[in-house]
């Protein structure tokens, strides 16, 4: 697995995939969609297809593949190796998610939550093994909110494709499993070469989980807040807690706009509303003396139509 032409720019999002076995061409396949990294506040979410002829579902299954959070990163290394050598009929691609890319998305005016950006992620990478040409005829999904609706969402975006969505799909399915340690191996080999563009220093890499609850991870955060410009483009910026310790922490920002946003609503509060000239009431300089215009005219207001 060829990880330079993300660490070329991980601000990026990228997207690396294996050959595709001859064999994936011309024989109907099954593919399986997991993730790897959904939760935590540190590094890139990487969504992973794993595929392979449907007449070698036994075969891969005698691999011994499952869901990757069972296993250590020793075994997850070795799975894969696995499955590098099997590159005869077993093929493999992955969508890496800049943390950049997630932040950047949830925080724009037009929200793309995670669900969202999950979706698409996984459309996407369906959708690339389908013009490489593999033939797939099932699809199993670990599901990402309600499974009934991404399952009616998927067999309508591939019709002819038979779809199933389930929960805890990595565990129950071979070819899932095998998605989900391609997504993690390769999570886990970004986060440890992570690149930090920034002018940091020796930064320790003793991240711990990378989940938000974790103290290791807490303790890099508080570590490495600038408190002007926030954080590295390692970090989620858009979860909770790294927002948390910025508010707390970072040195407060006065933003020109926001004085001139305060006067344009005082002015507006002394305004009439332009409703008002349409309303019944008579307005409070009713009592003013007409323009000229009006009274050489004997023009007058008309109150009641």
């Amino acid at each position: 697995m060829d990880l330079g032409k993300f660490e070329e720019d991980n601000s990026q999002s990228c997207r690396l995939s294996s050959a595709v076995p001859e064999v994936c061409k011309t024989e109907d396949c099954c593919l399986g969609i997991d993730e790897a990294g959904r939760g935590p506040v540190l590094g890139p979410m990487v969504y992973g297809i794993c595929y392979c002829p449907i007449s070698k579902k036994t075969d891969l299954q005698d691999l011994k593949v499952a869901d990757s959070k069972t296993l250590s990163e020793v075994e997850r290394e070795n799975l894969f190796g696995q499955l590098e050598e099997a590159n005869s009929y077993v093929g493999w691609a992955l969508h890496i998610l800049s943390p950049n890319t997630i932040s950047t998305g949830m925080l724009q005016r037009a929200k793309y939550n995670l669900n969202a950006l999950s979706h698409d992620a996984a459309i996407g990478l369906v959708q690339y093994a389908l013009d490489c040409g593999v033939q797939v005829k099932e699809l199993f999904v670990d599901t990402v909110g309600p499974a009934e609706k991404y399952q009616e969402k998927l067999s309508q975006r591939f019709p002819g494709i038979v779809v199933t969505v389930r929960p805890k799909a990595d565990s129950l399915f071979p070819i899932v499993s095998a998605a989900s340690i391609c997504a993690k191996v390769s999570r886990d080999r970004v986060v440890k070469s992570w690149k930090f563009v920034e002018d940091l220093g020796e930064v320790d890499t003793d991240y711990g989980s990378g989940y938000p609850n974790d103290p290791k991870t807490k303790a890099w955060l508080a570590k490495y807040l600038d408190p002007v410009f926030g954080y590295p483009q390692f970090v989620r910026f858009s979860w909770s807690t790294a927002q948390t310790i910025m508010e707390s922490k970072a040195v407060p920002v006065h933003w020109e706009d926001d004085e001139q946003d305060g006067e344009k609503a005082a002015a507006k509060q002394n305004c009439a509303s332009m409703l008002s000239y349409f309303s019944r009431k008579k307005p409070e300089s009713a009592g003013r003396e007409p323009h000229r215009y009006f009274a050489e005219r004997r023009l007058e207001t008309v109150e009641n139509l």
